[in-house]
């Protein structure tokens, strides 16, 4: 695993006038967990480099070409040997087309130390959208610079995931009060932009009035000459990075009185590092830079020369900003250095961060339909009950009702109203920020808008459950087939009501678990075992949820069946819905009707195939039926014969439904013993608790999950 660092060109990475890039770069790697791993390159005249890994790129001068192209196409050549895993540049966004054109397929970062919008490359909008399309994270030195990236462009990338803030770091060097010399400090380039006539102006006055202090400048300018003379106002010039470290030590006031808007401000944050009581202009990110200072109310000599002043009569305010300022001082280089390696480490590996860790609340957009325009007609189906899981576990949970969107935003632009769906999910996941993504038969969600959100959010963790009949021979296997395999290249897990291993077409890269129909407290609140029932079987078919109603059709497997039954079974009393011209039922009706049976039958479209049932086996055997199921389901690994009754045929189920609708205490008895382990092992809290533990990778009790044996 390898990280190159591409410097600005003519960047010294030395000792030796280092700037703040260098200085920023060598103080974070060299304490990087990933140290070892990193290279850095750049273009240093001095032969002193700081003691990491670096390589120096010497370029010679051509006629017909920059110094910076020239530089970053050495880079390239480097680069190709190298193959790095991942590539950060720093301060020079023009430097990444000139990558993405030879090594387009590298894994950048990119890094603002000034306002972006006076820098070649990202000046314009267009030049900031390539930057945060081609970059896996922008970078700010400050809120600040942040926001200044961000003018003009559309608001949708207010809230992007790639644009981050880390703050530049500091040494925190401890110090003691007695130590602090009668020292007022100026460090950075002597011209007004940084405000040093407005200094200038306001310490001579200082020094003139109290004698028994000094004032240090450290600093150079060639193209403004402003002088100012006094014989303890010291002037230093240049000096190098660890001087200016010991001068702040000793230093009791530092000024930073910039008129330019800083991005950020190494030298307020240098001062405040040191226990400097610290006063600066409200420009830039200046602010960013401290947590105790005094910030000018107006920026001129007159109001500077009264603040030090202040400073200076009243020694016990000075001494408390000072301690305060210290004390308060986060940016060390340890805690910034931590926020790079966090970042690095989820760029570089694909191990999920939840990995191993406990699990804690997280956010889930649940892609569903929750059927609001069915007017509740269709309130109490699996993706209510998975719903009620999650929120259940203490997650944040956004309902994102796919079909009732994608009807609502039809339009002459967009006819099915599919692409307003897809662009209302991207715009959710931006606000929102979701750590996992949970699709339910969400067919109207697009590859490509998957795809996008992966690449914007590369932790995102983006699940579906299926619910529909997998079986080669059972109804629509090629639609169900495709419909599951759709998203395949983007879905880090699938949950099926079939169990994966009689599968062979289901994608390796996606991992695949058999979930069971879930039961749920506040759905499941019958008891049928307990009371007396006038009917002995119930059974009910839907004709589809969304139509509700009778449909005419060829022929249904399970109406052969049923009406096969209802011959071998002439003395069993039964109670039919959606069969033989009786039109299906729903939500509050269902359960009334249900609430007088005896039993329930588990039959499904289809030749039986290991695990599958539809959602109609939680609402038998969970509000207390016996529940009838065909044994090639294979439902006895979970149930023995106490706990639901297993058929081999027609013939035989025809015999056990007689059995039992004539011995009340065997029917109350398996009926109960069902309905508790249904309840206490299926219920909704489990399997969605399943859905995130195994998305996230998140170590549980093996003996956990009933249906599930690693």
């Amino acid at each position: 695993m390898k990280i190159s660092i591409l410097l600005p060109f003519k960047e010294n990475f030395s000792p030796n006038y280092a700037g703040a890039v260098s200085l920023f770069v060598k103080d974070t790697s060299k304490i990087s967990k990933f140290k070892k791993n990193i290279t850095i390159f750049g273009n240093t005249e001095y032969k002193k480099k700081f003691n990491l890994r670096y390589k120096n790129i010497k370029i010679k001068k051509k006629i017909f070409q920059g110094q910076n192209k020239a530089y970053v196409n050495e880079f390239i050549k480097y680069e190709i040997k190298n193959n790095s895993n991942l590539i950060e540049l720093h301060n020079r966004p023009f430097y990444l087309k000139l990558l993405k054109n030879k090594l387009n397929n590298k894994i950048y970062t990119f890094y603002f130390h000034n306002d972006p919008l006076t820098m070649t490359g990202s000046k314009s909008i267009k030049d900031r959208t390539y930057l945060i399309n081609n970059c896996q994270k922008v970078i700010f030195n400050s809120n600040w610079s942040k926001k200044r990236f961000l003018q003009g462009m559309h608001f949708d990338y207010v809230n992007s995931e790639k644009l981050i803030v880390i703050n530049q770091s500091a040494k925190k060097n401890k110090f003691k009060i007695k130590d602090k010399k009668n020292i007022i400090t100026f460090v950075g380039k002597l011209n007004k932009a940084k405000g040093y006539d407005i200094f200038g102006n306001a310490v001579t006055k200082i020094l003139k009035k109290n004698k028994s202090w000094k004032s240090i400048v450290i600093g150079d300018e060639p193209r403004d000459q402003l002088e100012f003379k006094h014989e303890r106002l010291i002037n230093l010039g240049f000096v190098n990075h660890e001087k200016v470290l010991k001068i702040y030590k000793k230093t009791s006031i530092a000024i930073v009185c910039s008129r330019w808007d800083e991005p950020f401000g190494r030298t307020s944050l240098e001062a405040s590092a040191n226990g400097c009581a610290v006063i600066i202009s409200n420009k830039g990110g200046l602010p960013e830079t401290i947590t105790n200072a005094i910030i000018l109310k107006k920026l001129n000599s007159a109001n500077l020369y009264n603040e030090i002043d202040a400073l200076i009569k009243n020694h016990k305010f000075r001494s408390e900003l000072q301690k305060k300022s210290y004390e308060n001082f986060y940016l060390t280089h340890s805690h910034v250095t931590r926020l790079l390696d966090k970042l690095r480490g989820e760029i570089l590996f694909s191990k999920n961060i939840y990995l191993k860790k406990p699990l804690k609340p997280i956010r889930i957009i649940h892609v569903t339909n929750f059927n609001e325009r069915h007017n509740g007609r269709l309130f109490f189906n699996t993706g209510r009950r998975l719903n009620n899981g999650f929120i259940r576990s203490g997650h944040t949970v956004l309902e994102f009702s796919d079909r009732d969107i994608q009807k609502h935003y039809k339009s002459y632009n967009d006819l099915t109203g599919g692409k307003s769906l897809n662009e209302k999910l991207y715009k959710t996941c931006h606000n929102f920020k979701p750590d996992m993504i949970v699709l339910g038969h969400a067919d109207l969600i697009e590859t490509n808008t998957l795809g996008n959100l992966k690449d914007e959010y590369p932790h995102l963790k983006i699940s579906q459950w299926f619910l529909d009949p997998l079986n080669k021979y059972g109804p629509d296997y090629i639609k169900n087939k495709n419909r599951i395999l759709d998203k395949s290249q983007f879905i880090d897990s699938n949950f099926i009501t079939t169990s994966p291993d009689v599968l062979n077409f289901l994608s390796k890269k996606t991992k695949n678990f058999f979930i069971p129909n879930p039961t749920d407290q506040s759905f499941e609140t019958l008891e049928n075992y307990k009371k007396e029932c006038s009917v002995d079987v119930f059974f009910a078919l839907s004709h589809g949820v969304h139509r509700g109603k009778l449909k005419s059709r060829n022929s249904d497997d399970r109406e052969l069946f049923i009406n096969k039954l209802l011959v071998n079974s002439q003395s069993v009393k039964f109670d039919l819905y959606g069969v033989n011209q009786i039109q299906p039922i729903w939500a509050d009706q269902f359960f009334k009707v249900i609430s007088n049976a005896k039993m329930g039958l588990n039959l499904s479209r289809g030749d039986p195939i290991k695990y599958y049932s539809s959602d109609r086996i939680a609402q038998i055997v969970g509000n207390g039926l016996v529940t009838l199921i065909d044994e090639k389901t294979c439902y006895n690994d979970f149930f023995n014969n106490n706990e639901m009754v297993f058929y081999k045929n027609i013939s035989d189920l025809s015999e056990k439904i007689m059995k039992i609708s004539r011995d009340e205490k065997l029917r109350k008895l398996i009926a109960k013993k069902g309905r508790d382990k249904y309840h206490k092992y299926f219920n909704s809290n489990l399997v969605s608790e399943f859905i995130v533990n195994k998305t996230l990778e998140i170590n549980h009790n093996k003996n956990k999950y009933l249906w599930h044996r690693p």
